[in-house]
């Protein structure tokens, strides 16, 4: 860091030094300096306590508490000049003692700080000029919304790295350098963020956000797999209690179809069943949409008669978008809800039947 002299039209270093150098000490000096100007951690913060200590069964103090302007929580940790190994766990915990304060509790907590730092306005009055709205209405510290700022003169690549890791699972935890600087008698603070880098902040939590919906898909899909597998156990049982044999070798899988060859290459008869569609269907792929496309316009060519032959209309899909074609009945569903399990499997089994007596006579022609 520099210091710009206009006078000579030169810039002078500033000397990068440590707290304890200078002989500052933790809170009674950099906690007392965030508290009085909290926005040197770039945003407007408000400070509701300082040597937080309202926690059950522990004894344990965080250095300052304060709202954001959304009203979540945000537990600051100070460390001066390392933040030693342990900081990310301890300021975990004291996150998650948060989480459980009501309304009043942070009323009474604010109300604590105020009557301490010699004011004489209420809590409530103090928070409605902070969030420009009346105290009644206010939603603070809604959910898991509590948020963490680590403030030190040195990260250990231990706690860097751990708080990057809790951040892709969309963790709100910021990391600031702070550093004092000398020049002659003078000092001087600068408080930079780190982490996340306040130029790819939002990127950053895009990235968040993206990982954390692709991991809960995962893990939704996961929980499905058992149910599905119970579906189409009952369904393949059902299909072959009748007289079609189009499945009697068919195992039940985890995926939201399952397919039976019907004698023509690329041409199955499939079940789908997803939270939208119970379907049976005649599926034409045979890996060219030319010629999936002569499959079904042969057939659609025979449309009457084979709709009376399975009787009723059918869905007719050449999915000119797509290289597949299809022919389906199909009707509104949710295969997780398996109370309509049995109106499903029901439907969609004479569906099937009737798809397999209308068409497959059909496909050993040409």
């Amino acid at each position: 860091m520099y210091r710009i002299d206009r006078a000579t039209n030169s810039i002078q270093a500033l000397k990068k030094v440590s707290f304890r150098e200078l002989g500052f000490r933790e809170r009674a000096h950099l906690q007392e300096w965030i508290a009085r100007q909290p926005s040197a951690l770039g945003e407007d913060l408000l400070i509701i306590q300082k040597e937080f200590a309202g926690f059950s069964d522990t004894s344990e103090r965080l250095d300052l508490l304060a709202l954001d302007k959304q009203g979540s929580l945000v537990i600051i940790e100070n460390k001066l000049d390392d933040t030693g190994r342990d900081v990310t766990w301890q300021a975990l915990k004291y996150a998650s003692y948060c989480s459980a304060l009501t309304k009043e509790d942070i009323r009474q907590i604010y109300q604590d700080y105020l009557r301490k730092c010699g004011r004489t306005d209420t809590a409530e009055e103090a928070l409605g000029v902070f969030f420009e709205q009346e105290y009644d209405d206010l939603t603070l510290n809604k959910g898991v919304t509590q948020r963490i700022i680590l403030v030190a003169a040195k990260f250990r690549k231990e706690v860097t790295s751990t708080v990057l890791w809790l951040s892709s699972f969309r963790l709100r935890i910021q990391c600031f350098r702070a550093t004092p600087f000398t020049l002659g008698d003078d000092l001087f603070l600068n408080m930079e963020q780190i982490i996340p880098v306040k130029d790819t902040e939002e990127f950053t939590i895009g990235l968040a956000d993206k990982a954390k919906e692709e991991i809960e898909g995962v893990e939704t899909e996961a929980r499905r797999h058992p149910i599905r597998r119970q579906f189409w156990t009952e369904l393949v049982r059902a299909m072959n209690a009748t007289p079609s044999k189009l499945y009697a070798n068919i195992s039940p899988g985890k995926e939201s179809w399952i397919s039976a060859g019907s004698g023509m290459r690329g041409v199955g008869f499939n079940f789908g069943a997803t939270q939208r569609y119970a379907r049976a269907e005649l599926y034409i792929d045979r890996g060219d949409a030319a010629e999936n496309e002569a499959v079904f316009d042969r057939l659609y060519a025979d449309r009457a008669a084979i709709e009376v032959s399975v009787g009723t209309p059918l869905t007719w899909e050449r999915l000119d978008h797509r290289r597949a074609c299809r022919i389906k009945l199909e009707q509104p569903a949710d295969v997780f809800q398996k109370e309509q399990w049995p109106a499903m499997i029901a439907f969609m089994t004479d569906a099937m039947v009737r798809l397999e007596r209308g068409l497959k006579p059909r496909l050993k022609e040409g």
